[in-house]
């Protein structure tokens, strides 16, 4: 039995009822090959027996003690017990915080195994978080003597019940069947899958531990980088037709353009429009520069979709984004006769049935908007192009939930985030990749400042200037609001943190009181943003408070200044897009970066890599030196890849050995039908047919 096999409910083990089932699922823990799977986030080394005496500032100390005596301190409930302990070495005391009923357990005389962090405080050595287990000299110890795996929480499970279940999980596998062939695993000095899982979690020695992870990683990588090659092959299998047509529509749009396109925008659309009319259905990703013109070049390739009979999707991740693409939309293509459709979860009754209708029946041209677009009860008559923006903020499975709306549609995914180009292969390597890297012609470059915390009067200064002379200005800070009483009339939170709504106040009684100020962010009702916007962009409201929100789907031209208080909250690729929302006009546009007191490293890093630089891609690199690929596409980015066991940080020289391994079997075998393959089209075939599927784009063993 394979380990993608292993599909048994956990609320097969011992147990595990409906209570800590619901509980483990919370950390995506269903089956006993998820629990195999749930790799452990640290280790604690209980292997060393350490001596009162030299356990006082150690991160871990493991002891044997035994009980002198014990007494409750503290003149008012709850009281806490103390219990006085001993070695050969010294003496220590336990302090047991919350946990009364050790007054019953830690008696005089009783010996304890004893494992956590002794401190010196008021003039004796005392541990107040500690692991407790009565010594017993014929049994084997549960929790010493050994390395003990540290795993990710949820509310009600607790390490000791995970390490316990994980044990029954590892008896109930069994032997588990090798996913890798034998030739890989000794060119690679792998161990097998059993002995990698029981490393994983139960390891002897810490190499033993990482050879393990090694194994796992390589694992995991090899099987997602053969599903790329599938997926690419799959595309390259599936034949349709596509006329040409004269382009009139794109011929229209471009005479009514008052600018030529760039150079990079007639190449990317050149290769997009090559895949449109290829005998297969294409998957290609675009990459642009911040207002480099991606939106423009995805309208102009929809033309010649939409003129050769068929619907296209535009896709966005907010309601805001959505309906600046369909404005945006409205305005160059309905003059050319086409219709443009606006749905989102907020379209409703009548309107709602009509613009499903007009989708139906293939009235509807072009659907832009959320994940109402592939919502059940949405059909489209002939949906020829699925144009994703922002992908990094959708998951493989809504893609393809759109995707299924068509016979065998076209992707287009684009973001204004770039991907070095080296990450990129290894995460998008059955697509096309596309590059916008020159600006529009007549651009200017935005010039930013940076600020200490403290001088914002100057800051404000240049805003009211800029203001005064015709211009629009954004404030953007890193939270919406204080929670309740714990904000201050400055508008910062009891943390520190500078917040939206109480700066929006701040600014608009005392440092703004003459100007037209307006509130952005996600809580604000979707008809107040809409209203907030409409005014900015008509020029009725001088400065738009705002958080991240706006980092994408903000277009006003005239507006020319922006300041991002507490700057290094913000990570490089935010703080680049937030620079991106001016400099869209004939302007010269500032940036103002307010940062705090105290910088670490890395935020004082990424504030000169922005000062030094506006060009995305070249930050983009930059960012991935300073975080490692992990870290870039971590968990923050929801749309990135999600590994169980690989982390791109930590494991990027395996992820290439892995690619170049899997790519070499592929480019030989492209059908793995060769009898030396049979166990790797097996184990694929197995995770084809559900046993791995991530909810972003890979496949988890």
């Amino acid at each position: 039995m394979y380990l993608a096999e292993c599909t048994r409910p956990v609320a097969a083990l011992r147990g595990v009822g409906p209570v800590l089932g619901g509980r483990l699922a919370r950390l995506g823990i269903r089956t006993l090959a998820d629990l195999l799977r749930y790799a452990p986030r640290d280790y604690q080394d209980r292997s060393r027996h350490d001596a009162l005496a030299e356990a006082g500032g150690k991160e871990r100390a493991n002891v044997l003690v035994q009980v002198v005596c014990g007494h409750w301190f503290g003149r008012r409930p709850p009281r806490v017990f103390k219990a006085e302990v001993q070695d050969e070495s010294g003496r220590a005391a336990l302090l047991c915080f919350g946990r009364p009923f050790l007054s019953r357990v830690l008696q005089p005389g009783r010996r304890f195994w004893v494992s956590g962090r002794f401190q010196h405080q008021h003039g004796e050595l005392a541990c107040g978080s500690f692991e407790l287990e009565p010594f017993e000299p014929e049994e084997e110890s549960r929790i010493m003597g050994r390395i003990l795996p540290v795993y990710p929480l949820t509310e009600g499970v607790n390490q000791r019940a995970l390490r316990r279940l994980t044990v029954q999980a590892l008896e109930a596998a069994g032997e588990l069947a090798e996913e890798l062939p034998d030739e890989l695993r000794l060119r690679h000095g792998l161990p097998g899958i059993g002995e990698a899982l029981r490393g994983l979690h139960f390891p002897q020695s810490e190499s033993e531990q990482a050879a393990a992870r090694r194994a796992l990683a390589y694992t995991e990588l090899f099987y997602y980088q053969l599903q790329l090659d599938r997926s690419r092959r799959a595309r390259q299998a599936c034949l349709r037709r596509r006329e040409r047509h004269a382009q009139s529509l794109k011929a229209g749009l471009l005479a009514r353009l008052p600018f030529r396109l760039t150079g990079d925008q007639e190449r990317a659309l050149a290769e997009i429009e090559a895949d449109l009319f290829s005998p297969h259905p294409s998957s290609r990703l675009l990459q642009g520069e911040v207002a480099s013109g991606k939106t423009l070049v995805a309208l102009l390739a929809a033309l010649a979709v939409i003129e050769a009979g068929e619907q296209v999707a535009l896709l966005a991740p907010t309601e805001l984004l959505a309906r600046q693409h369909a404005d945006t939309a409205a305005r160059l293509l309905e003059p050319l006769g086409l219709r443009v459709a606006f749905l989102t979860g907020g379209v409703q009754g009548e309107a709602r049935e009509r613009l499903l209708a007009g989708l139906y029946s293939g009235e509807v041209d072009l659907a832009v908007g959320t994940h109402a677009l592939f919502s059940q009860g949405v059909r489209y008559r002939s949906l020829g192009l699925a144009v994703v923006d922002e992908q990094q903020r959708f998951g493989v499975r809504q893609r393809r939930a759109l995707l299924a709306k068509g016979p065998a549609p076209d992707l287009l995914m684009m973001s204004a985030t770039p991907i070095p180009r080296s990450l990129a292969l290894v995460l998008f390597g059955d697509m096309g990749l596309s590059e916008l890297r020159e600006m529009p012609r007549g651009r200017l470059p935005v010039v930013t400042h940076l600020t200490r915390q403290g001088n914002e009067g100057r800051v404000y200064e240049r805003v009211r200037e800029e203001v005064r002379r015709g211009g629009q200005a954004y404030f953007v800070y890193p939270l919406i609001g204080a929670a309740a009483g714990e904000g201050d009339a400055t508008g910062t939170e009891a943390g520190g943190v500078k917040e939206a709504e109480g700066m929006y106040r701040l600014l608009a009684s005392e440092v703004f009181p003459e100007l037209r100020l307006a509130l952005l962010h996600s809580r604000v009702p979707e008809e107040v943003k809409v209203r907030a916007m409409a005014e900015f962009a008509a020029g009725r409201v001088d400065i738009l408070v705002a958080t991240s929100v706006m980092e994408v789907g903000v277009d006003v031209p005239n507006a020319s200044c922006i300041v991002i208080e507490q700057a290094e909250r913000f990570g490089l690729a935010s703080l680049h897009q937030l620079r991106g929302r001016v400099g869209r006009g004939p302007r010269q546009s500032y940036a103002h970066l307010v940062y705090g007191e105290v910088l670490s490293d890395t935020a004082a890093a990424r504030l000169k890599a922005v000062l030094a630089s506006g060009d995305g891609f070249a930050l983009a690199e930059e960012d991935l030196r300073l975080r490692g690929p992990g870290e870039f596409l971590g968990a923050r980015q929801s749309g990135s890849l999600r590994l169980g066991i690989a982390d791109l940080q930590r494991d990027w020289e395996i992820c290439l050995a892995a690619r170049a391994d899997a790519l070499a079997i592929a480019g030989a075998d492209p059908g793995l039908g060769r009898p030396e393959n049979a166990l790797v089209r097996e184990v694929l075939e197995l995770l084809a047919g559900g046993g791995g599927e991530s909810e972003d784009h890979g496949w988890i063993l």
